[in-house]
C-alpha cells in the first residue's frame, strides 16, 4: 500500500515484458487514449482501482442521467444517447460497479427514452445538427431496436439490477430475438448481449442455438481468415468489415461459444493476436468517417481485444 492508504500506482512493464503483445498495447494506450482507457487499461492489467475509472467516467455524465461528449466516439456532442449510456454501463460492469444510486439514475433515463413498447432507439431527434457518423441515421421518430435495447438489458440482469423498465425491455428482446429470420453481426452480437444474461436459462439456450443455425446459414461468421473472400460483407458495412467466432463469443462461457468448432474458434484467436499493429494498438474494423473518432476508438478496441484473448488463456505476455 501507498502511503496513508492509499492504492498503488500501476506498475509499468519489466524490461524483460517490453515487446510482449501486452506491454506493446499497454505503450499505444498511454500514447493515444483518453483518461478513461487509460484508467481501464490499469484496472484490467496493471492492478489499477475502480474508483478512477468511475470518476474519469463522470466526465461523459450530464444532468439527465444519460452520458454523452463523445463517450460512444461516432457520436459528437453535448446531448444524452442511448448508445452513450449503453458504453458507460459496459465500463461500470468491467469493473463491478454495475449498481446503487448512479445506475438507478441511468434506469430513470433509459425509461424516459424508450419507445411505448420499453425498448431502445439508437439514436434520439436530438443528436441533429452535431457531427455523428453517416452510417448512424438521425430520424424524427426513431424505433426501439435489439441493437440498443438486448446489451443493456444483459448488463442489467449480470447485475441484478431491478427496474420497472426492465419488464417491458425484456419482453421487448425476447420478441425481438426470437422473431430473427435475417439479421446482421451487431445485431447478432446485441442479441448474444440478452441471451448470456436472460433470467430464463432454458429460453436463453433455445434462442441461442437457433441464432447460431441462422448466423452459420447466412454466413455471418467469417470462419476462415484465410479465405475472406468467400463471407459476404453486410449491406452498409465497411469493405473487409467482417466478423470472426471471437467477435460473438468474447468469453469462453458465451452461449456463443458452442456455435463454433474449437478449430474454427482456435483460428479466429489466432488472426486476432495476429491483428495486433506494429504501434501495438488493434484496428477498428468499420468505416472511419473522421479522425477523432477512429483515434478514440483505437484504445477500447484495443482493450476487447487484450480481454478476449486474455479470457481465452492466450498469453500476453
Amino acid at each position: 500500500m501507498a502511503e496513508n492508504g492509499a492504492s498503488p500506482l500501476p506498475q509499468s512493464p519489466s524490461t524483460s515484458e517490453a515487446r510482449s503483445p501486452l506491454a506493446r498495447a499497454e505503450h499505444f494506450v498511454w500514447l493515444t487514449a483518453r483518461v478513461l482507457e487509460q484508467r481501464l487499461f490499469a484496472f484490467h492489467f496493471r492492478g489499477g482501482a475502480a474508483d478512477p475509472v468511475e470518476t474519469a467516467l463522470d466526465a461523459y455524465r450530464n444532468e439527465d442521467g444519460g452520458y454523452a461528449h463523445a463517450l460512444e466516439p461516432d457520436l459528437r456532442g453535448p446531448v444524452s444517447q442511448p448508445l452513450h449510456t449503453a458504453h458507460a454501463l459496459r465500463v461500470l460492469d468491467a469493473v463491478g460497479r454495475c449498481g446503487g444510486q448512479r445506475v438507478e439514475r441511468m434506469c430513470r433515463y433509459l425509461t424516459s427514452v424508450s419507445t411505448p413498447e420499453g425498448a431502445l432507439p439508437a439514436i434520439r431527434p436530438s443528436q441533429r445538427g452535431y457531427p455523428t457518423a453517416p452510417f448512424v441515421p438521425v430520424v424524427d421518430d426513431p424505433p426501439g431496436e435489439l441493437l440498443a435495447t438486448g446489451p443493456v438489458v444483459g448488463l442489467l440482469h449480470r447485475n441484478e439490477v431491478w427496474h420497472a423498465w426492465l419488464f417491458r425491455a425484456t419482453d421487448f428482446c425476447w420478441q425481438a430475438v426470437e422473431s430473427l429470420t435475417t439479421s446482421h453481426p451487431y445485431e447478432v452480437e446485441a442479441a448474444v448481449a440478452f441471451l448470456d444474461a436472460a433470467p430464463d436459462r432454458p429460453r436463453a439456450q433455445a434462442a441461442a442455438d437457433r441464432l447460431g443455425h441462422l448466423v452459420r446459414e447466412q454466413r455471418l461468421a467469417a470462419l476462415d481468415p484465410d479465405d475472406l473472400d468467400v463471407y459476404p460483407v453486410s449491406p452498409g458495412y465497411a469493405p473487409g468489415e467482417h466478423h470472426f467466432p471471437h467477435d460473438y463469443a468474447r468469453h469462453p462461457h458465451s452461449l456463443a461459444r458452442a456455435w463454433f468448432t474449437d478449430d474454427e474458434m482456435a483460428r479466429s484467436l489466432d488472426f486476432l493476436a495476429s491483428a495486433q499493429d506494429e504501434d501495438g494498438g488493434w484496428p477498428v474494423r468499420w468505416r472511419h468517417w473522421a479522425p477523432a473518432p477512429a483515434l478514440e476508438a483505437r484504445p477500447g478496441v484495443t482493450l476487447e481485444a487484450l480481454r478476449t484473448l486474455r479470457a481465452y488463456g492466450r498469453s500476453l505476455g
